[in-house]
């Protein structure tokens, strides 16, 4: 027969663990997953919602190249933007280290240390801008592009 201490006891027991799977599945399913992009680069896209953005804002640091994409609306508004074609090649000898397809607006990449020529594709217009990583230090490039673009749907973005 079971006393009330013992009903007591077990529910002590069963609450933290409980709790600690909550939290666990909550973590898994709210952080963009790691890819590897098919020159062997990981990367990591998110930041389409305030919670996700905050966490690549968060994590950020820790990756060697963060990138960041926009385009300008009235005033001083971003709009934060999808299906931007990312091209990165080292600015000495021309290889190309990583070409992928961003589906969200936000895109942290582990490039190894090394100057680099981002090419950012929305809508046929590219822009272009250097990145330095240096070794321990976080680099950061953001591309805005003009409000009169017409940014293509998430599912029609694809590598061209």
């Amino acid at each position: 027969m079971k006393t009330a201490s013992s009903t007591w006891r077990q529910v002590c027991l069963a609450l933290p663990l409980c709790m600690l799977a909550a939290q666990t599945g909550a973590v898994a399913v709210g952080n963009p997953p790691i890819r590897m992009a098919p020159q062997g680069i990981e990367y990591m896209c998110g930041g389409s919602g305030q919670a996700e953005a905050a966490f690549m804002e968060t994590v950020a640091p820790r990756w060697a190249a963060s990138f960041q994409f926009a385009m300008n609306q009235s005033g001083n508004a971003r709009q934060r933007v999808t299906g931007v074609k990312l091209v990165v090649t080292d600015a000495y000898n021309g290889y190309q280290v990583l070409e992928v397809m961003a589906d969200a607006p936000h895109l942290l990449a582990r490039l190894a240390p090394g100057t680099y020529k981002v090419e950012a594709t929305l809508d046929g217009l590219t822009l272009i801008q250097p990145l330095t990583v240096i070794n321990g230090r976080a680099a950061h490039a953001s591309f805005v592009w003009p409000s009169n673009l017409m940014a293509p749907e998430p599912a029609q973005a694809s590598l061209r």
